[in-house]
């Protein structure tokens, strides 16, 4: 979990300041968690205390309510109904990598995926965005290789992975949607080299970059096993207690 939470901060000083280079600072004044933290956090204590994503998410989001969160979740968290809003945007995806290192079955995977989203996003594409994201963290942890990642996700979900980031990268602009910015994230860690390299790829291409690194990092953590120590210390040195103490019995109790 730690892998998506440190491309969320890596990504948050170029949410609004995109770059098109890999060459760039990892870390910086203004690096901080944002809303995928949060709420990865939340669906991540959600399993570890076996209560239903919604209510945790909301607990979360109303303590850490200046996260950064979209304007239709903000009133979804602040309203007193629970009730999805049909949105396909990218919320869905960005917070779901702990279903994919938590269950033993690809099919418990999609389930608890399709639950995590609809609870706001229950439009098809965000539940796709979510359950594609949660599959390829899956697939990651068992050990699968990246031709048979990408095959299962493109059979499964229709995403189209054969563009390149070279080809992608020129034109590529801000896009919150799942459809806009999750085959994108899968496609930088498909062509990564390491951790590290995913992230700085992800980043690279402008756009939602916390996210994308988020969901970039979430899957090439559970690929690749490693993140470089320095990564890790000064994300977590990021982190408040609580969240950094949810993070740490995640990884006791349910990753092992």
């Amino acid at each position: 979990m730690i892998g998506a939470i440190a491309g969320d901060i890596v990504g948050s000083i170029y949410e609004f300041h995109a770059i098109k280079t890999q060459d760039f600072s990892l870390f910086g004044p203004g690096s901080m968690y944002t809303d995928d933290t949060v709420l990865t956090v939340a669906v991540a204590e959600s399993i570890i205390n076996s209560r239903d994503y919604g209510s945790v998410i909301k607990e979360y989001g109303k303590r850490y309510p200046n996260a950064g969160y979209g304007t239709m979740f903000q009133r979804w968290l602040f309203s007193d109904r629970s009730v999805p809003y049909n949105s396909f945007g990218n919320g869905s995806a960005m917070r779901v990598s702990p279903i994919g290192l938590a269950f033993d079955t690809l099919d418990k995977v999609m389930g608890e995926a399709k639950k995590s989203a609809e609870i706001t996003h229950n439009h098809p594409e965000g539940i796709k965005g979510a359950q594609a994201v949660a599959a390829a963290v899956f697939l990651s942890k068992v050990g699968e290789s990246k031709e048979n990642i990408k095959k299962l996700i493109e059979g499964n979900f229709g995403y189209s992975l054969n563009q390149t980031l070279d080809e992608i990268r020129p034109y590529y602009r801000f896009d919150e949607t799942c459809q806009g910015s999750v085959p994108q994230a899968i496609i930088a860690f498909l062509e990564s080299e390491n951790y590290e390299d995913a992230i700085r790829k992800a980043v690279s291409l402008g756009g939602d970059s916390d996210t994308i690194a988020c969901i970039t990092g979430g899957i090439a953590h559970a690929y690749y096993k490693i993140i470089p120590d320095y990564i890790i210390i000064e994300s977590k040195k990021r982190l408040p207690q609580e969240l950094l103490n949810v993070l740490n019995l995640f990884d006791e109790e349910i990753v092992k």
